[in-house]
């Protein structure tokens, strides 16, 4: 793997020692919000890890390379560069073998986290099965991912422009465990419920740690989904924020938005729809998720050592 991945100084370090790490994606960066609302949160992102006593590693890919963390300059380019190929699983060899400039999604990262020996990864929200999937079988890569890379995924549950039953019971069918963060109820990204539990509730980062080496010590392969709901002062209530987005998916049928161009569509109207309410939730879950997953990072890296040593 050593042609392909690169690495900062910071994180090479970091993950020579055995230091605590937590990846980042930059699809949300380039995709997910606008200029500068992006580059800002990504760099108060990666110092929320920091203060916490991790190390951030923001990955994307760069002139045929999987850079596993960014500099500012390139989180600037990611930000503005309205040329940044959205990477998939399906997409990292053709990205990475033409030089171009990719930012990794949820699935892109875990397989780059992966590669690199990070366990634990934050994000916004993970995709899944979209409304209507039983007929389009448009499901997400996010879930197949889950499924056989061993890291564990820290997200305000799934995008709430989502079906959120299928896409849990799809998570079930692959053996991913869906953990709630102080929570039993599955969180829909910007409300704190959706109507759905979860499989397990971990109060303590040290739980959740270790539930995540129980289930790679016994050989279980693939990830698991770490559901942290938005901080109570940013949340949006689940039924006003499900008629916005009814009507942004019905805008979207209407100007036959497909593909990779429907996730940026919706969360653009549901930002103008809510009056930039539902951007700040965004942010804010976001940082939420960054904090969470640095604590667990080193809740594992602790454990980790400790079984080493014995």
């Amino acid at each position: 793997m050593k042609p392909f991945l690169s690495y900062t100084d910071e994180v090479k370090k970091a993950l020579t020692e055995g230091l605590p790490v937590v990846a980042l994606e930059s699809t949300i960066i380039s995709h997910g919000m606008p200029y500068p609302q992006n580059v800002e949160m990504a760099l108060e992102v990666e110092q929320i890890i920091r203060d916490q006593g991790a190390i951030p590693a923001t990955i994307g890919i760069m002139n045929g390379v999987i850079k596993i963390g960014l500099t500012r300059e390139e989180l600037e380019e990611f930000a503005t560069n309205p040329y940044v190929e959205k990477v998939s699983r399906r997409d990292l060899p053709a990205v990475v073998a033409s030089g171009k400039i990719g930012a990794t999604t949820v699935a892109a990262t875990m397989i780059a986290a992966k590669l690199a020996g990070i366990a634990v990864f934050a994000t916004g929200g993970i995709g899944g099965v979209h409304r209507g999937g039983e007929v389009s079988m448009d499901i997400s890569a996010d879930l197949t991912e889950l499924a056989q890379s061993d890291v564990a995924v820290v997200c305000a549950g799934v995008k709430s422009i989502l079906d959120i039953g299928r896409t849990l019971e799809y998570l079930e069918t692959q053996g991913v465990p869906v953990l709630g963060y102080q929570t039993s109820d599955f969180p829909s990204f910007f409300a704190r419920e959706s109507g759905f539990g979860v499989d397990v509730t971990c109060q303590t980062a040290e739980e959740a740690a270790q539930l995540l080496h129980t289930k790679w010590a016994l050989g279980l392969q693939g990830g698991a989904v770490i559901a942290n709901p938005v901080p109570t002062g940013y949340a949006m209530a689940f039924h006003e924020i499900e008629q916005v987005i009814v009507q942004a998916l019905n805008d979207a049928d209407e100007q036959q938005i497909a593909g990779k161009a429907v996730t940026p569509f919706l969360l653009n109207a549901l930002k103008e729809r809510t009056g930039g309410a539902s951007l700040a939730t965004n942010i804010a879950l976001v940082k939420h998720n960054a904090f969470v997953a640095a604590e667990i990072a080193i809740a594992y890296s602790a454990l980790k050592t400790t079984h080493q040593l014995a």
